[in-house]
């Protein structure tokens, strides 16, 4: 199906070279795009995957990351954008078809299928092929994340999966967990999974209601230790709600595990690049010596209101990941959570469109969103790198997306409130503010017209 698509971009791209002078695509050279790296009236587009433009290396490529200054759009997003939201959309983007688009990708199919795309639609397109050679040159303008390798992609899984080393893995054990609630029988996104990979059961490091906080770290321990996981495993984690994999990402950290991974996206990610599923149950191997004390890194961590509200005191910002609705005291969020509002003094970090989803931190495929545009979105909100920050939602899953981000830029002061908004309504002594203080909803600009998804494997 990939390839029919390609082939039909293909197709478009020389009709449209053949056919219309206005909608010719050209390609630039080196020379050109670093002498118009900061021309304003050029927008430079990564179209590769997202773990390329985050940082790792392209096969025969010196350094990893993108060219300096370029965002990101790929071709797959076409078809997940609603044609009456796309103008708005890529324009949000900075893509205007007043400006020069320059479009680079390693993979020639892609490329020609997204020029192709943009050009038929009216955009002035250029392609720049030399991509591998610009990144083998050390003073040639480029950047990546610090801690890129935290977010990995199908291809990457693979290849850990049939035994080879790919880039940022120096171990020599493994283990996969497809991440849900419920224990195997009642796991239904464990029905079909990634080949090898076992169930990670939420309930193992959580209490019941009517907090859902992290257990006490020598039962998290039993349960770690019961399915295999130590600190020095590299262990990588996917779910089908995204929520429900960083939500275990930030535990696995909290508790000292050394190597964790997330494969970007969910099984539908993995399935679409035609990788291997199975359906048979696979049970791990006990261990008996976790290998740290848990938690290791307890700072990442703020558990009660009023430990947030100490610390709110003396320069911690509280960073709202719930929706607006509830950010402004018109829904609570859970029927368990009896009374709305927000802990006085929280700002609004973006969330998603219910409490089930982060869609304001996710491109149309459903992938994670580029880290710089959320930094952006933050500094609107008054939220920066420097500051002591603490993100939190109803009951601890939803402030794990905002958390990882942070742990992409290796942001240094951030924690979970886990205990959320759930927690501090119980206590009625602590400060509570409602409404939007007069402000509007602040605009997330990443509005493509659809709605992800609920699902039973997040919890507020």
């Amino acid at each position: 199906m990939k390839s029919i698509k390609s082939l039909l971009c293909c197709l478009l791209c020389f009709s449209l070279t053949a056919c219309d002078e206005q909608h010719t695509i050209k390609e630039i050279d080196t020379p050109t795009l670093l002498a118009n790296l900061d021309n304003p009236d050029i927008v430079i587009i990564d179209a590769r995957e997202d773990s390329l433009y985050n940082g790792f290396k392209e096969p025969y490529a010196k350094r990893g990351g993108h060219i300096k200054g370029a965002i990101q759009f790929r071709c797959n997003w076409f078809e997940r954008i609603e044609a009456s939201k796309f103008e708005q959309f890529a324009t949000q983007k900075g893509i205007t078809k007043q400006k020069k688009l320059v479009i680079y990708d390693t993979d020639p199919e892609s490329l020609a299928c997204i020029s192709a795309e943009f050009a038929a639609k009216g955009y002035q397109v250029q392609l720049f092929k030399e991509f591998v050679s610009y990144a083998n040159v050390d003073d040639y303008p480029m950047a990546f994340f610090p801690n890129f390798q935290y977010s990995v992609s199908p291809k990457w899984l693979n290849q850990l999966l049939k035994g080879e080393k790919p880039e940022s893995y120096h171990n020599q054990q493994f283990m996969l967990f497809e991440v849900s609630w419920g224990e195997l029988g009642k796991a239904k996104f464990y029905t079909q999974h990634i080949t090898g990979a076992y169930h990670f059961d939420t309930n193992w490091v959580e209490d019941s209601a009517p907090i859902w906080n992290l257990s006490d770290p020598k039962i998290i321990e039993q349960n770690l230790l019961k399915n295999g996981i130590t600190k020095d495993k590299t262990i990588v984690l996917y779910s089908d709600n995204p929520l429900a994999a960083y939500r275990i990402f930030w535990v696995l950290r909290w508790a000292g595990v050394e190597d964790v991974r997330v494969l970007n996206g969910n099984l539908s990610t993995w399935m679409d690049e035609g990788f291997a599923t199975e359906t048979k149950v696979n049970i791990p191997q006990p261990e008996t010596r976790f290998g740290a004390v848990i938690p290791a890194n307890p700072q990442i961590n703020i558990a009660l209101p009023q430990q947030a509200f100490q610390q709110q005191q003396n320069g911690l910002k509280l960073i709202s990941s719930r929706t607006w609705e509830e950010y402004i005291g018109e829904q609570s969020g859970d029927d368990a959570i009896h009374n709305t509002g927000e802990p006085l003094g929280a700002i609004w970090g973006f969330a998603g469109s219910a409490p089930s989803n982060m869609a304001d931190f996710y491109d149309p495929d459903d992938t994670l969103r580029n880290p710089k545009e959320i930094v952006e979105l933050w500094k609107s909100q008054q939220i920066y790198a420097t500051d002591h920050l603490a993100f939190y939602c109803g009951t601890g899953w939803r402030a794990s997306v905002p958390w990882f981000i942070t742990q992409l830029l290796a942001w240094e002061n951030s924690a979970v409130y886990d205990g959320g908004w759930n927690a501090w309504q119980m206590e009625p002594h602590l400060p509570v503010q409602k409404g939007s203080i007069g402000k509007m909803k602040p605009d997330a600009k990443n509005d493509s017209g659809r709605l992800l998804k609920k699902s039973n494997s997040c919890r507020g």
